[in-house]
């Protein structure tokens, strides 16, 4: 008998199905074979998500996208530190293999409480209880003088800008030198989770409150943000993304309906001004 999930967040069983799925096709865009075990475990009707594609591709590419990155960032800080914002369960540290970082995986405690069924703590890997946006976990992330890379996947867009913006000035001001990999939903999805291909197949829809047009007025944020990197999600997948594959030639289309990565680096504030505050 599988494990009973009742009270696990949906959306954390979307994002599972789509990496197990993308891990059973013949060319796949990542493989992943924890969730494939995961998701045999769990007592869930996953066939409930059969037929949307759209959300299953655009977990796979976003899902590689923050993989390739994340590996980029270990190379030139092999003793840095990675925090997994509502970390779920992401097996992200199990498909990039073995390497020296610290690692930190940070969600709600429910989140944790099922998380806790599938992965252990280790000497380099800690798990944190905790909202991200009680900002007392920052406390507990130590970075042994190293930078410190912050991942939010399938998270932000669930929250309203000035909580988004809360939070990334929050992590610019505590770790200079840091960087972060965040997912910029597309803003026509904003308001009309209802409709959407996956969340509309589960009770109690999650909305999408943040989806900029722009990803990079982030930036305006704060002086010590600065845009590091755009991926845009059309540029991946090829076929994979069916007739809206056309929408990547429309610039309004492409505008309004684009998900992106975005690599931010967090950067110290300069002295000069700090003597002028």
């Amino acid at each position: 008998m599988g494990k009973d999930m009742s009270a696990l967040p949906r959306t954390m069983l979307i994002t599972l199905w789509a990496k197990a799925k993308e891990t059973g096709m013949e060319r796949p865009l990542l493989r992943d074979p924890k969730a494939v075990k995961m998701m045999k475990a769990i007592d869930y009707d996953f066939s409930t998500f059969e037929g949307c594609w759209k959300s299953q591709v655009g977990v796979a590419i976003r899902s590689m996208i923050l993989d390739r990155e994340t590996k980029r960032f270990l190379r030139n800080h092999p003793n840095g530190t990675v925090v997994e914002l509502g970390a779920g369960l992401s097996s992200r540290m199990e498909r990039l293999g073995k390497n020296s970082a610290r690692w930190y995986d940070l969600d709600l405690p429910e989140g944790i409480e099922t998380r806790q069924r599938f992965f252990r703590e280790t000497d380099t890997r800690r798990f944190i209880a905790r909202s991200v946006f009680d900002f007392s976990w920052m406390d507990e992330v130590k970075t042994r003088g190293e930078p410190v890379l912050f991942i939010a996947e399938g998270l932000l867009m669930y929250f309203p800008e000035e909580k988004v913006r809360s939070l990334l000035v929050e992590l610019a001001n505590r770790f200079p030198r840091g960087e972060m990999l965040l997912e910029s939903t597309a803003p026509c999805v904003v308001g009309k989770a209802r409709w959407h291909d996956s969340l509309s197949k589960i009770d109690e829809t999650p909305e999408f409150l943040w989806g900029p047009e722009d990803p990079e007025t982030m930036a305006s944020w704060s002086r010590s943000i600065e845009i590091a990197g755009k991926w845009n999600f059309y540029d991946y997948g090829g076929s994979r993304w069916r007739w809206m594959r056309v929408f990547k030639y429309i610039p309004k289309l492409k505008r309004m309906t684009s998900c992106h990565i975005v690599r931010l680096r967090f950067k110290p504030e300069s002295t000069e001004r700090r003597r002028n505050v």
